[in-house]
């Protein structure tokens, strides 16, 4: 029975999982990168230093009790399909798999951690066909705010192409620094959507783009100022999410007016914040990842595994 194994160490996560192709199921193993109270994230040094430390552990707790044979590895070997893009952490994880194809004598290959996402959101959301199609798709995390054009290519699986994204911070940074203000612990996703759930006001929000691209800093200025001003956590927990929705609306509304009508594709974190995917999902012919697949995982990796070992043994 054929298992493929994915590898990704990404800034805040160390993950790894096993695909099998013949169930369909995935096997998944992950911890967070340790973040001190108050602080907003870390440094590349202390994230390659942590996940030296954890992703032995994670691969053994994968494996404990597997006795199946793995066919092929694949890691995340770079955040971005784009010239340049590098980013020391991967390599922690993209080395193991080097040792592990080398000792196990078995294929070795290599994706983005962006292509990582939209694969596991297409898997989590039951839209593998998309595959073979095209659509847009939105990878909003802590470290990225992008909207990317995406077309079937053999050897990539994947060809993507940048269509639009944040010209200062990214929405999940955003977030992250409006939780750190309130008093929550990082990453502040999950405890700002608690709060923002009980929030009664009426919120007004108008996102600020340049063309397709969009703006966020300005939004963390507003929501201290409202902070300053009503000390409602709820309040401002709301009004951040809601100027998040808001922006991601209207890139998305202007690049399918641009582009044309297709399928979206919304991945990353952030996308996995309820209130966020209800709004959009009433908007667009849209799919959205598992919570539990949204966030950095290496099942989307583990995915693209079994597809670029597929097309090689045609």
């Amino acid at each position: 029975m054929p298992y493929f194994l994915g590898i990704d160490t990404s800034n805040y996560t160390t993950s790894a999982s096993i695909y099998d192709s013949e169930s369909d199921e995935m096997l998944r193993k992950k911890k967070l990168l340790p973040v001190r109270h108050g602080e907003c994230g870390l440094r590349q040094s202390d994230a390659v230093f942590h996940h030296v430390q954890q992703l032995h552990e994670i691969i053994h707790e994968l494996f404990d009790g597997f006795d199946g044979n793995i066919e092929a590895i694949a890691a995340s070997e770079r955040p971005r399909d784009a010239e340049g893009s590098y980013m020391p952490c991967f390599t922690v994880g993209y080395n193991t798999a080097r040792v592990l194809s080398d000792v196990l004598k078995i294929p070795l290959y290599s994706f983005s951690h962006q292509c990582g996402h939209i694969a596991a959101a297409l898997y989590s959301s039951g839209m593998t066909e998309l595959v073979d199609k095209e659509f847009l798709a939105f990878h909003v995390s802590g470290g990225t705010t992008e909207a990317v054009l995406v077309k079937p290519d053999r050897e990539r699986i994947f060809n993507v192409t940048l269509a639009a994204s944040t010209l200062d911070l990214n929405a999940g940074q955003l977030i992250d620094r409006i939780g750190v203000m309130l008093g929550l612990d990082f990453p502040c996703g999950a405890a700002l959507e608690q709060l923002a759930a009980k929030n009664k006001e009426i919120l007004k929000a108008k996102p600020t783009l340049k063309g397709e691209d969009c703006c966020l800093s300005g939004i963390e200025n507003i929501c201290r100022k409202a902070y300053e001003k009503t000390s409602s956590k709820e309040y401002v927990s709301a009004l951040c999410l809601e100027y998040v929705e808001k922006t991601v609306e209207e890139m998305c509304e202007k690049l399918l007016k641009k582009y044309g009508t297709m399928p979206v594709v919304f991945a990353g974190g952030v996308m996995s914040d309820s209130i966020i995917k209800n709004k959009l999902s009433g908007r667009f012919d849209s799919y959205f990842a598992q919570p539990e697949f949204s966030a950095d995982n290496a099942s989307g990796t583990a995915f693209l595994c079994w597809l670029r070992h597929r097309i090689s043994n045609e």
